[in-house]
């Protein structure tokens, strides 16, 4: 087991290309996404061969519950599975999504940026993933001036809620506030 500690942030324009190291593109399923934010969820990646591969994931309900200060920081129980079972288990699942991933070489923890496809586009992510002493710490985390909103405990941006409501089914509002946002 392990914590996963995570901030979000909405992207902005193509400034992060910059940063980029690697690529791969992510295909992922969820066989179980509970309200309380328990989910289950089979991914497979292509790209670079550090990336590559087949995973199943369990994430615990975020401490503190989705919206909580500390919505943050999770258990996380991930596993390496064979590339067939990937394939047969992402047949099983009702609900699913696909991005690009892109590795950024930035200070302050591992950033990715997902590029979203298909219904979630043209949603841009920015992710960094937090060790659990900069936490303790209360290290500052410095915030590239793309990353325009955070979304760190927003349960509808998680990616277990963007498989089952895509942005493209979303209200014409939200959809158009989202996307003045990432255009500012």
């Amino acid at each position: 087991m392990a914590l996963e500690i995570e901030r979000r942030f909405l992207v902005s324009g193509q400034q992060w290309r910059r940063h980029v190291c690697w690529q791969a593109w992510l295909e992922q399923g969820y066989l179980l996404a509970s309200s309380d934010g328990l989910t289950v969820r089979v991914r497979q990646a292509r790209g670079v061969p550090d990336v590559a591969g087949a995973w199943l994931t369990l994430k615990a309900p975020p401490a503190g519950g989705p919206m909580g200060p500390e919505g943050l920081v999770r258990q996380e129980f991930e596993y390496s599975i064979p590339e067939d079972d990937a394939t047969a288990l992402l047949a099983l699942a009702g609900q699913k999504l696909s991005k690009r991933r892109h590795g950024l070489d930035l200070p302050g923890g591992d950033w990715v940026v997902d590029v979203f496809e298909a219904e979630n586009s043209p949603l841009v992510v920015a992710e960094v993933e937090l060790d659990a002493a900069a936490l303790q710490q209360d290290l500052a985390l410095e915030i590239p001036a793309w990353c325009v909103a955070e979304l760190t405990g927003r349960h509808q941006f998680s990616n277990a809620s963007l498989a089952r409501w895509p942005l493209a089914r979303w209200p014409e509002d939200e959809r158009l506030e989202l996307l003045r946002l990432s255009s500012s």
